[in-house]
């Protein structure tokens, strides 16, 4: 089997300790290659690394830093075939989904800062006859980014592409059950020429690794993004050390459904925003709450196309849905619905795991699910499942819904279907939720602030907000008379 190898001072190098672990297809069960152990003495070398090729780095103009960025997007977009396939094969996705949405989006990510950091701005105050104040933002210095499993090239590329275009040396973790694309974005760089120790990556546990990036007196910021408790124990270790922290957390986000909605367009997008990449991404609508005088008609359609969506072969055209990304994963979701049948809830349709034939015989493959029946405040309306599991209730009034949708400790993102536009404003102003679609979902523009409220993070991405997070503003006082 491949060896997954460190990227640490421009260079591959296996881990000091010299051990593996098993990387695991979802689809078929199996280990298909394997991924360094790493431990603290990788992340020390990395971080030396990144502290060395810093002092060039952050002196390097803004234009040749974005034509590096630039000349690195360009190869992820002529290797998108096969980056696309790596994806689909190391976390479950379809394929289709991977060359049109991640691989896609990791270049995007690459092109949109590199042209960023050449427009981004310092600002200046006059201080009538007296004085001219001018802000400067300055590299921090050594970033530590650690990056989840669900859009592995897509949102590791999200965090380092800011942190790099601003000046700063990155020492990246991505997850330990989905390396591979970052591997090959190592080697990418290398293809790119990018100087030696301004990226480093290392594989590993996040016990192992990830803490250790935390925990590195020389580490001066940290961007995570992952599930709540481990932000929370991020945050416990960050703080007496006054780093600077961005947390993107989990989310159980709400989809109001008002009965003046464009109807069609709704139920399509409703049924994206539930089940797509098998539910694993934080931004879909595990929540559904319905207007009570269209709950019956949105039910029988709503699990009528569901029942038609295809779980399958990740790597097979027609596949709407393919594996969930692990067996420890799969077992989560699934004992999530047997709590939900423990509390009363019905179960419309899914439900179950499917057992596929030939090489995905033994993967991990759950049907898309609907539930109705439950209370707000169960713990399968309250807590994160992150799979293809989605809840429906009705409502009656506008307040009542507003009620239910922020009756969760996540405030991530939420969305809401209407064509009263006074309505839409009006709830959208009074949802506890860092971003809010109207009539869409998952439409992005890379220069808006993205992140959530509550239990769903700290701080924001995207556009100037990550730039500022990966840079540190000085104000200089000139006096002038």
């Amino acid at each position: 089997m491949e060896k997954i190898l460190n990227y640490i001072d421009g260079e591959l190098h296996p881990p000091i300790k010299g051990n593996y672990l098993e990387n695991i297809n979802p689809s078929t069960g199996t280990p298909y290659s394997l991924i360094p152990d790493s431990d603290e003495r990788d992340v020390e070398k990395a971080v030396r690394a990144a502290q060395r090729a810093f002092a060039g780095w952050s002196k390097t103009p803004a234009r040749d830093r974005s034509r590096l960025l630039t000349r690195l997007a360009q190869l992820i977009e002529e290797n998108l075939d096969d980056l696309a396939k790596i994806e689909s094969i190391d976390n479950g996705k379809p394929l289709s989904l991977a060359r049109t949405i991640d691989i896609p989006r990791a270049a995007q990510n690459f092109h949109f800062f590199a042209t960023a950091i050449l427009h981004f701005s310092s600002e200046a105050h006059i201080m009538e006859d007296t004085a001219i104040n001018y802000t400067l933002r300055e590299p921090i210095g050594v970033a530590g980014c650690i990056s989840p499993w669900n859009l592995p090239l897509y949102l590791f590329t999200w965090k380092i592409a800011p942190a790099l275009a601003a000046g700063n040396t990155v020492v990246a973790k991505p997850s330990e059950i989905t390396p591979m694309s970052a591997y090959r974005l190592s080697q990418l760089c290398q293809q790119a020429g990018f100087p030696p120790g301004v990226l480093n990556i290392v594989h590993g546990y996040g016990h192992k690794v990830g803490s250790a990036i935390t925990a590195h007196p020389d580490v001066a910021c940290i961007s995570f993004t992952g599930g709540t408790t481990t932000g929370a124990e991020i945050a416990r270790q960050a703080a007496p050390m006054f780093k600077k922290i961005s947390l993107e957390l989990g989310g159980k986000n709400p989809n109001l459904i008002f009965s003046d909605c464009q109807y069609e367009q709704m139920l399509q997008t409703t049924l994206r925003s539930s089940f797509s990449n098998q539910g694993e991404i934080c931004l879909c609508g595990s929540r559904i709450y319905i207007e009570r005088n269209m709950y019956e008609k949105f039910k029988t359609d709503f699990v009528e196309r569901t029942q038609q969506l295809k779980v399958g072969d990740p790597l097979e055209e027609g596949s709407d849905l393919g594996a969930v990304v692990s067996k420890q994963h799969l077992e989560k979701i699934l004992s999530y619905i047997q709590l939900a049948t423990e509390e009363g809830g019905t179960i419309l349709c899914g439900g179950n795991r499917i057992f596929l034939h030939g090489r995905c015989k033994d993967g991990y493959f759950v049907e898309p699910t609907i539930i109705e029946g439950l209370d707000i405040h169960c713990r399968t309306n309250q807590e994160e499942i992150f799979g293809p599991v989605v809840t429906l209730t009705p409502f009656d009034t506008e307040e009542e819904v507003i009620s239910y949708a922020n009756a969760t400790p996540y405030g991530l993102a939420a969305i809401i279907w209407t064509e009263n536009l006074t309505r839409a404003h009006r709830v959208a102003a009074a949802l506890k939720a860092g971003i809010i679609w109207i009539n869409c979902w998952m439409l992005r523009d890379l220069r808006t602030p993205f992140g959530g409220m509550k239990s769903s993070g700290v701080g924001r991405e995207g556009g100037w907000e990550a730039l500022r997070f990966f840079t540190e503003p000085k104000n200089v006082c000139v006096k002038i008379k």
